[in-house]
């Protein structure tokens, strides 16, 4: 049975799906104004591992899986200014920068990725059984009396009239107005109240609606959207730890105020991705871009993957370079099993002790620290045994959450880890001819080995460890390489 951290609850409950075999899962997306940093990252590879695991045949779950684009904020309007160019030229390229970053890690693509901007008074983009849209949304708030429109325009949410407010958090109105920084609005009947729909100012985006032109409040983006396609209830609403407040426990306040029942199931949040001693945040000026750690491991992007997914999801993750070595150190050894055993195609046996364990450590939460435990256990059996069908095992474990699904000779040949950002990407002309060099040389070195010139032998193999190539002497006088 697989068991989820609830942090609505706050703590581990059975997942049991709201439809018998299917499951609705929603998480928050980037905000597209710059490239993502690799704490955005975090969050978003993890989900997918998520959404792997559901579909795996340990489950085999139909899962409906949503990851929207925030295209209208604050930010996006201060960014395109600041460029000279149209919100939606910026808007259209970041998207294309994060689906090209997500492709890099592994990232299956969403079953739906909707766009902000078309949700706002249309819903073209939804399904046919479940139209939603802001504006509609936020008119059954005004009419329920949750919301109000204020002398400016603006249209606000009245906190202290949803009761529930501050349950996923655990914080309560009275601590919230005592210790909480807000934004101060003299339009606001409370502080603490949020914006739903912002009057339209002068060269910004705007859309009609009861209350004047103008556009959604970036909160209840979320609501409208998750409710076009995964309906009124759905299973899992994921995101960033630093969502539960306040984006999450306004998406609360709006859904279940408007329809008076449970919005979703199961709240799942990803821990900070620390550097040094702080969460790493564009605020505080401390991020790497995804994009430039990618191109660091450029060809070896799957190592970035593994780190970010190795650590439990729910433990803050620091990034280092040691720590990114490390994983690919661990993923560089399971691809040399492989390599050394080629594995055959297997259905997986769950009821296997390596399947099954692999499984117990998923189900607990997925933890994905036992399960790749599991994978390093089978990979010291597979370099004794030499079993084909073990290797094949632990390929198809490895799938199931994305991994070891190359060929081993070309990952264990890509370009290396440590090249600076700005290095040019090598073309495949230069690459072929980086690889006929090496194989050149290694031909070189075993003709000095058979004419016991031991001396040149030691030499070439120098000249090639110094440049990243490790050397590994097979039996029959075989050489085989790959990058350190």
């Amino acid at each position: 049975m697989l068991r989820i951290y609830n942090t609505l609850t706050r703590r581990k409950e059975d997942f049991v799906p709201i439809k018998a075999d299917q499951v609705g899962m929603y998480v928050c997306g980037p905000t597209v104004y710059d490239f993502i940093h690799i704490g955005n990252a975090r969050t978003f590879t993890v989900f997918d591992m998520v959404y792997r695991w559901l579909q795996s045949s340990a489950h085999g779950y139909k899962v409906t899986y949503l990851r929207n684009v925030t295209d209208v904020d604050d930010k996006i309007i201060q960014r395109a200014a600041q460029n000279g160019e149209p919100i939606e030229v910026l808007t259209a390229r970041m998207v294309q920068e994060f689906r090209a970053d997500t492709e890099r890690l592994g990232l299956a693509p969403p079953t739906y990725e909707p766009h902000a901007t078309r949700f706002v008074t249309a819903t073209a983009d939804a399904p046919e059984s479940a139209r939603q849209n802001m504006v509609a949304l936020i008119r059954l708030l005004v009419d329920k009396g949750l919301a109000y429109c204020a002398a400016n325009r603006d249209v606000y949410y009245a906190v202290h009239k949803f009761h529930g407010y501050g349950k996923l958090s655990g914080k309560s109105l009275d601590d919230l107005r005592a210790g909480e920084r807000v934004d101060i609005d003299a339009h606001k009947r409370d502080p603490l109240d949020f914006v739903l729909w912002k009057a339209a100012k002068p060269g910004e985006p705007s859309w009609p609606s009861p209350w004047g032109p103008g556009r959604p409040g970036w909160h209840i983006e979320c609501s409208a959207m998750g409710e076009a396609f995964l309906g009124e209830y759905f299973d899992i609403h994921g995101g960033g730890e630093d969502l539960q407040f306040p984006h999450h426990e306004n998406e609360i306040a709006q859904s279940e105020g408007a329809h008076d029942h449970q919005f979703v199931k199961y709240w799942m949040h990803c821990a900070f991705l620390n550097t040094g001693n702080e969460k790493m945040s564009k605020s505080l000026g401390n991020f790497h871009t995804a994009r430039d750690v990618l191109d660091s491991y450029r060809g070896n992007e799957e190592a970035v993957r593994f780190f970010l997914v190795r650590g439990h999801y729910r433990s803050p993750l620091t990034f280092t370079e040691a720590a990114l070595r490390s994983a690919r150190k661990e993923l560089d050894s399971l691809y040399i099993a492989l390599r050394d055993v080629p594995p055959i195609t297997v259905d997986l046996d769950w009821e296997h002790p390596y399947p099954s364990r692999f499984r117990e450590a998923m189900d607990n939460d997925f933890n994905t620290w036992e399960a790749f435990a599991v994978l390093a256990e089978m990979r010291n059996e597979l370099n004794k045994s030499r079993s084909p069908p073990l290797a094949g095992v632990l390929k198809a474990l490895g799938g199931t959450l994305g991994f070891l699904q190359r060929s081993p000779d070309v990952f264990l040949k890509r370009a290396d880890a440590g090249t600076p950002p700005s290095t040019a990407i090598p073309s495949e002309e230069s690459a072929n001819q980086e690889e006929e060099r090496i194989n050149v040389l290694i031909s070189a070195r075993n003709l000095a080995r058979r004419s016991k010139n031991f001396a040149e032998a030691d030499r070439i193999r120098e000249e090639l460890d110094s440049a990243g190539i490790l050397l590994e002497d097979k039996p029959a006088g075989v050489t085989e390489w790959r990058r350190k």
